[in-house]
């Protein structure tokens, strides 16, 4: 946990899960009113990228950004330390994220990490492979917490999710996208070699990228099913990502169900552009156009 002048603590869980809570001055501020009471900031859930195998919410990068996040958008945000690809393959990842969901809902961040939170507005976030994960863990609470059979935990402060927001998210397919093909040798951090490794690693044995973990349009596997609970989503889009055809194909398929939609472009932004400093005027607009989807999710709700 870092609180507002940098000191940082660990949350604990009783479960093989750790969180990184990011909770800085402004959203500490957001929260008292003048008369001394006290209002629950938004609280977002985030998920690192990193092909499912890679870094933790402690890595600089992605600690940097949650940073940004929580300071630009005045929201709570705790970072998933989720089980890595490929000692912990499909469903690990998703597994986690949502154990994460339901301790939550159950306990809170108990009193003594001083964090009053709005859980009734959760966003779920994530970028690249943790965007995958942030839709695969919406699309489990949704069906769950919806479903009479499987009633959500008790709680004084239940989470409702009021969106998800994918940074360049990971999905993918056996067929090559023209942008894979055209950026392939191109483009930095993402290319085919290391991005079919990366689905091998977390995949079951034996299964190809139209398993639907990968896959997640229909076009060429099971049809996804969405629960009308399925939250408002935000899609980035980097026009020099070697995944911006899947991307906008998720969006498209979101659209097709009748899903509120906002797709941002970023015509010359490459995959993970937020965590470049050459990229500082994308990565304000990204911020912007976050808090904008975000207050315009909760004015809907």
């Amino acid at each position: 946990m870092a609180d507002a002048h940098g000191h940082r603590r660990r949350v604990a869980l009783p479960c093989a899960v750790r969180l990184r809570l990011c909770l800085l001055e402004a959203a500490i501020d957001a929260t008292q009113r003048r008369d001394g009471a006290i209002n629950r900031p938004l609280f977002s859930l985030y998920v690192h990228g990193g092909g499912f195998a890679m870094f933790s919410a402690a890595s600089r990068p992605f600690d940097t950004h949650c940073r940004t996040l929580c300071a630009g958008v005045g929201a709570v945000v705790v970072s998933v330390d989720y089980r890595l690809a490929p000692e912990h393959r499909f469903p690990a990842a998703y597994d986690d994220g949502e154990a994460v969901l339901r301790y939550l809902a159950t306990t809170g961040l108990r009193d003594e990490h001083g964090v009053p939170m709005d859980l009734s507005a959760c966003f779920l976030a994530g970028d690249s492979a943790g965007g995958n994960i942030a839709h695969h863990v919406a699309q489990r609470w949704t069906t769950t917490t919806t479903t009479p059979a499987t009633p959500p935990p008790p709680s004084d402060n239940p989470v409702h999710l009021a969106g998800v927001i994918l940074l360049e998210p990971y999905f993918g397919g056996e067929e090559r996208t023209k942008a894979e093909r055209a950026l392939e040798g191109v483009a930095p951090v993402v290319n085919i070699r290391r991005s079919d490794r990366w689905w091998r690693a977390f995949l079951p044995e034996g299964a190809d990228r139209n398993h639907p973990a990968a896959h997640v349009t229909g076009d060429a596997g099971p049809e996804p099913e969405l629960q009308e609970a399925f939250p408002p989503a935000m899609v980035v889009v980097g026009g020099l990502d070697p995944l911006q055809d899947w991307d906008r194909r998720y969006a498209g398929m979101l659209r097709q169900k009748g899903k509120a939609v906002r797709v941002v472009e970023f015509p010359e932004a490459i995959h993970a552009f937020y965590f470049f400093p050459e990229f500082a005027g994308d990565i304000r607009k990204l911020v912007g156009e976050i808090r904008a989807f975000v207050e315009e999710s909760i004015m809907s709700k």
